[in-house]
């Protein structure tokens, strides 16, 4: 009898004491602006300074098979995509004996997203130096896709010493957007960025980078931006993209392409047509905006050491597009 009083006594106490869990608090939906929760194929560090008066940090990885391999590669990824959509070229690299490095820049990936920033390709590269510096990384070769292009191409150009072969794949920046289309504000491309949906972001991929051919393996390749536009920081996300685009329009490299003095190799997809600003350019300059068979011509003529290499029916990202391809043509200018 006194068990079962005792017993009684103490549930009784339980349920008085116990904080109820009918409601709880359900896990925020989306991803956060530093991708917190968001796995990257291999391990992520940080290279943490402070530029523009405030702390800032770099998200980066670094990979390779071989303990001190002295064949070094960086990667630098282009404006919607950061450093983990180069996991599979980066597996092919290292399986040939390199050290791999991919690098989130400011305002993208696992990186700071700051409120109050000046983008410019300058900055870029030289924090992407610093990093560099800070794990005792001098000399490599780099790669630029995409808006990484015009990174790596600033990159080239402020640090020729230190870059011994640069390989551009579909840079953006192989014309000059703002002599084609209309200026439109930061607020401007604001607002547009506000206004995003998860079939605008895929609609967009569809179209510009991949000929209106999707594939369910490029389904990976947009879960960050989905789950940034669930994310409770979508604001922020959404006004770094925007200041990033006021850079890539009003900062060309296109005039310094002749400044140029390492060996360079330039790909390009017959059927890439990425411009900035195509949407709301003039109709007569539309079919002349993102041609990329005939930038492709331009520009390698215009870099002293060059080499163009045409892609056949591929578009924007052709190492995602058809890995195998590519790499094909990739190995052979190792």
């Amino acid at each position: 009898m006194k068990f079962h009083l005792c017993l009684l006594m103490v549930l009784a106490f339980a349920a008085c004491t116990t904080k109820p869990v009918e409601n709880p608090q359900p896990a925020e939906k989306g991803l956060d602006a530093n991708l917190t929760n968001y796995e990257y194929p291999f391990t992520v560090k940080y290279f943490n300074f402070r530029a523009q008066e405030q702390d800032l940090r770099m998200a980066y990885m670094d990979a390779s098979r071989l303990e001190n391999s002295d064949k070094i590669m960086v990667l630098l990824h282009g404006k919607n995509f950061s450093g983990e959509y180069f996991e599979d070229l980066a597996h092919r690299l290292m399986d040939n004996g390199y050290r791999v490095i991919m690098i989130d820049q400011i305002g993208f990936g696992k990186s700071t997203k700051p409120k109050n920033f000046q983008y410019t390709f300058q900055a870029l590269a030289t924090y992407t130096a610093a990093l560099l510096d800070s794990i005792g990384v001098r000399k490599f070769q780099l790669l630029g896709h995409s808006m990484g292009g015009m990174v790596a191409t600033r990159f080239a150009l402020m640090f020729p010493e230190r870059v011994s072969k640069l390989f551009l794949v579909d840079p953006i920046g192989l014309e000059d957007w703002k002599t084609m289309t209309p200026y439109r504000t930061i607020d401007q491309f604001y607002q547009a960025e506000l206004s995003s949906s998860p079939q605008r972001v895929k609609d967009y991929q569809l179209e510009s980078y991949y000929d209106g051919k999707w594939k369910p393996e490029y389904d990976k390749y947009i879960r960050i931006p989905l789950g940034w536009l669930e994310g409770s920081d979508y604001s922020l996300i959404a006004w770094n993209s925007a200041l990033t685009y006021d850079m890539i329009f009003t900062q060309p490299v296109y005039y310094e392409f002749k400044n140029l003095k390492v060996p360079t190799v330039l790909w390009v997809g017959t059927h890439d047509k990425t411009a900035l600003g195509k949407a709301w350019a003039p109709e007569k300059m539309k079919s002349k905006m993102g041609n990329y068979p005939i930038m492709g011509k331009t520009v390698s003529k215009m870099i002293p050491k060059c080499k163009l290499i045409t892609l056949k029916d591929l578009g924007h990202v052709p190492f995602i597009e058809a890995p195998d391809v590519f790499w094909k043509s990739f190995e052979k200018q190792l």
